[in-house]
């Protein structure tokens, strides 16, 4: 792809670093901008870097948040001693588009995954434990991506909880094996929360 200016080139190519985005795509949106006025992209730009300066992460779940908590920690309506284990940001923004859950969430930051390095150490579990015992957590709901790596987590939790009073469930098998949470349809994903299992069953099915 050739280029007349090597300003667009640069802007192309900043825009390739996206995921998901390709030469063809970078190239429409940054002629997108040109079409803009200077105040929508000062706007568009000022955004972006306030953004990345000063979001936060949630001292109790690791969700994203403006402040020192998330608008879901904070939310007195949500049920505060029931908490849905997952994996990422977008798990999150997935359960609640189904608008069928109420409680609270609790970000792992990854899964158990030993071939690409991860391991218990790199994830947000022991907090998770704590954060447990501190609350008196009634309820765990994991929703994981139900793959071998979410198995094995799953796993490797609930054995550090053993002896804690607490009921562990996971989300019904709507989701197939292998799939991932942030791809499955609301009202999947919604019946499948309504659904959960006890765990032991899962995990010994």
């Amino acid at each position: 792809m050739q280029f007349s200016s090597s300003l667009l080139e640069s802007a192309v190519n900043e825009f390739t670093r996206l995921p998901g985005i390709g030469k063809k795509t970078a190239l429409r949106l940054v002629l997108h901008l040109l079409k803009q006025d200077d105040q929508q992209v000062q706007q568009f730009s000022e955004v972006i870097a306030r953004m990345r300066k000063e979001i936060r992460f949630c001292k109790r779940c690791y969700n994203v948040a403006d402040g020192d908590f998330c608008s879901i920690c904070a939310n007195s309506y949500r049920q505060q001693h029931t908490i849905c284990v997952v994996e990422t940001i977008r798990d999150v923004i997935a359960i609640e588009s189904t608008q069928q859950y109420n409680g609270t969430y609790h970000l792992l930051g990854g899964i158990i995954s030993p071939l690409d390095g991860i391991g218990p150490d790199q994830l947000n579990i022991e907090s998770l434990v704590q954060r447990i015992e501190n609350e008196k957590t009634e309820e765990l709901i994991f929703a994981l991506n139900p793959n071998i790596q979410g198995d094995t987590t799953i796993y490797y939790i609930q054995k550090k909880l053993h002896d804690k009073p607490i009921r562990i469930t996971t989300i019904a098998r709507g989701i197939a094996f292998g799939g991932e949470l942030e791809y499955a349809d609301e009202l999947t994903l919604g019946r499948s929360l309504q659904n959960r299992l006890p765990v032991e069953k899962y995990m010994n099915r």
